[in-house]
């Protein structure tokens, strides 16, 4: 009977034993398999942490190609600085021209969305410091005209390129015959106070480099491409303005009768911020267009 007492609890000792053994095995793989997931855990978040920190997640650019540069004739005023690129063009994001004056600082938003081509011309002549000490050529009571480094009004560099992001005509009410009848387009479009755009000659798609910054609201031919917003510096603007122009051109305004020279224009991968508030400018534009900064360029800006 002892004997068998023995053996019935050497046989229960036996199976508790296994039974431990069973939960420490199982504990066990529990402790590894925890321990696989936070070292997979933490090798995603550093997988994520890294790709984060080198823009891995920023949208990818979105790029035009369909940007044509066609050459022109070297001649006075011409500046040969190559050409930008014709493929990959960004097409979305903000860029930063920032325009140094000896009156002071301008700087303005420009929106590759609406005028890549425009914007990548800048970036490229900008990069080539085609602007520095060039001297704003045109004065009229609304806009400032830069951009050409003979100050003659018709140079530039040795390309043109098309227009791009014009706006749209303005109506006039009184024009039309009957009442109940769509007003016909004037030709001329508003261009509101804080407008950066380009001005080109009269033959289509001539855009070089000249450029004018709108500093009243102003009505020219629906045909000069903005590119960009005026955010900082239009009180530089109108102080240029306000010692007035010398009268020489033609078609109107002038010379600033101050010396009104580029130190430095450059363009930057950063949004400026939004703009300030703009000073006062008339609410209704004139009924008739002054002249355009067409007017200034010869065939070949």
């Amino acid at each position: 009977m002892a004997s068998s007492k023995a053996r019935q609890r050497a046989l229960a000792r036996a199976k508790t034993e296994r039974q431990i053994a069973r939960r420490a095995a199982a504990a066990r793989r529990r402790r590894q398999w925890q321990a696989g997931i936070g070292s997979a855990v933490a090798l995603a978040l550093l997988v994520l942490v890294v790709i984060w920190k080198t823009g891995g997640f920023d949208p990818e650019p979105v790029r035009a190609s369909d940007c044509a540069w066609t050459p022109v004739e070297q001649g006075a005023g011409i500046v040969d600085v190559g050409k930008p690129r014709t493929t990959g063009v960004l097409k979305n994001g903000v860029k930063t021209m920032t325009i140094t004056l000896g009156q002071g600082t301008v700087t303005a938003r420009l929106d590759p969305s609406k005028a890549p081509c425009t914007v990548e011309s800048f970036t490229y002549l900008a990069g080539k410091k085609f602007f520095d000490n060039t001297t704003c050529h045109r004065l009229t009571d609304a806009i400032l005209q830069c951009g050409d480094p003979s100050n003659s009004g018709s140079g530039g560099p040795a390309y043109r390129f098309p227009n791009e992001n014009v706006p749209s005509p303005t109506v006039d009410p009184s024009a039309a015959a009957d009442p109940n009848a769509s007003a016909p387009a004037t030709g001329n479009a508003l261009y509101p106070i804080g407008t950066l755009a380009m001005a080109h000659s009269s033959a289509p798609d001539s855009n070089g480099s000249q450029f004018f910054l709108v500093f009243k609201d102003v009505q020219y031919p629906a045909d000069y491409t903005v590119f960009g917003t005026i955010v900082g510096g239009l009180d530089v603007l109108q102080k240029i303005a306000a010692a007035g122009n010398d009268g020489s051109n033609q078609a109107g305004g002038g010379k600033p009768n101050q010396d009104t020279k580029i130190s430095t224009l450059t363009v930057t991968d950063t949004d400026p911020g939004e703009p300030s508030a703009a000073p006062s400018a008339s609410a209704n534009p004139p009924a008739s267009a002054p002249a355009s900064p067409a007017a200034s360029a010869s065939s070949k800006s």
